[in-house]
């Protein structure tokens, strides 16, 4: 199979889709590697790097898109790269389609057969192209709460560990799964006061156990988030819903209760957010305020960190690129784990949660048994 690794062109996205190591693999499985021109640059890997393992070198995203049959990126196609795309074509990627209209009927009318990372299952029903970035988004969401709570960013000018007579910080943090567990270890590490609020008992006591009484745990509740986010200083929006849009928790009347400079970072705006004042924002512009709370929506965080992060995707992708090169793309309709990955194909939506999303009909592929 001939494959392309594309540049990214979202604004600060400086990740790419397979590091060298990954590409040597594909290669030595039989297949064709392209890969755009300086599209590792910003990870850390030179052209001649991927050079080296046997990849050829596209001079740009047209000749790239015109040379191969799947292609490989890490945050969805933009309109420019949208028009590139073909019916003979496999997008395999972050598409997170539950949250744009636009993108989903986009990719219907291109033809193509759209993959999507954080749809696809392993043997175990786990999401494991969704677990690293996860994790690092919330890692980086209480580093970067903690930077924009300082006075020279516009925050409130505290520090969330507190000091001995100085109150700590008080982060709460919706949900419990891969990017809430992953914030909750981080902010208390920094010795915030940390409450996480789940509708998972199961999640929440693992937490419960591991960290003891210095977490408070809440089961949610509209009346328990209520109250509790009005003593934030950081709010962190960790709610996903496995390839849906992510239901809203934190109303605009909530968000009017908050302390004045206390900063909301959704970091389910990539499904749509779960606070209802969220919408997306850029690196370049990452912040806007809403009744005196600061937003951060950027939907594309461990973006800043490309190279660990490239790593970390490439290790999680890579063996189901080469399941889908060395089979072909019809055996992603036959296993059960990789058809939950496929969200669009030939003109239809191919995932339920995306068509429920959109008001549109969903067409499930027949799979031969």
């Amino acid at each position: 199979m001939k494959i392309g690794i594309a540049k990214e062109i979202k604004d600060h996205e400086f990740r790419v889709a397979l590091t060298p190591e990954g590409v040597d693999e594909v290669v030595r499985n039989g297949h064709e590697v392209w890969v755009e021109t300086t599209a590792g640059q910003g990870s850390g890997f030179s052209d001649d790097s991927y050079r080296a393992v046997g990849a050829r070198i596209a001079s740009s995203a047209e000749e790239l898109f015109d040379r191969v049959e799947m292609i490989l990126k890490v945050k969805g196609p933009l309109a420019s790269e949208i028009v590139s795309l073909q019916p003979r074509h496999t997008l395999f990627t972050f598409l997170h389609l539950a949250s744009s209209k636009t993108l989903t009927e986009a990719l219907m009318k291109s033809g193509c057969t759209a993959i999507a990372y954080e749809t696809m299952e392993d043997e175990r029903g786990h999401l494991p192209m969704l677990l690293p970035m996860s994790q690092i988004a919330g890692k980086l969401a209480v580093q970067i709460g903690a930077h924009y709570l300082e006075r020279t960013q516009g925050g409130k000018g505290i520090l969330l560990g507190g000091l001995p007579g100085v109150a700590r910080g008080h982060v709460v943090i919706l949900g419990a799964g891969g990017v809430g567990s992953t914030a909750v270890e981080i902010a208390l590490g920094l010795g915030a006061r940390v409450t996480v609020i789940g509708n998972d008992m199961s999640q929440l006591q693992r937490l419960q156990e591991r960290f003891g009484n210095n977490l408070t745990t809440l089961a949610s509740q509209r009346l328990v988030i209520a109250e509790t986010v009005k003593s934030a200083d950081l709010l962190i929006g960790a709610v996903m819903v496995r390839g849906a849009k992510s239901p809203v928790l934190v109303s605009r009347s909530m968000v009017a209760t908050m302390q004045k400079g206390a900063l909301i970072m959704d970091i389910a705006v990539d499904q749509g957010g779960c606070v209802e004042t969220t919408r997306p924002t850029t690196h370049a512009d990452p912040i806007f305020e809403v009744d005196g709370v600061r937003h951060y929506g950027v939907t594309n965080i461990p973006g800043i960190v490309p190279q660990t992060s490239t790593y970390a995707l490439t290790q999680a992708t890579l063996p189901f690129i080469v399941r889908l090169a060395n089979r072909g793309v019809e055996a992603a309709l036959h296993d059960p784990g990789m058809a939950r990955g496929v969200n669009v194909r030939q003109g239809a939506i191919t995932y339920p949660a995306v068509a429920e999303a959109h008001g549109l009909p969903c067409e499930l592929p027949v799979r031969k048994e």
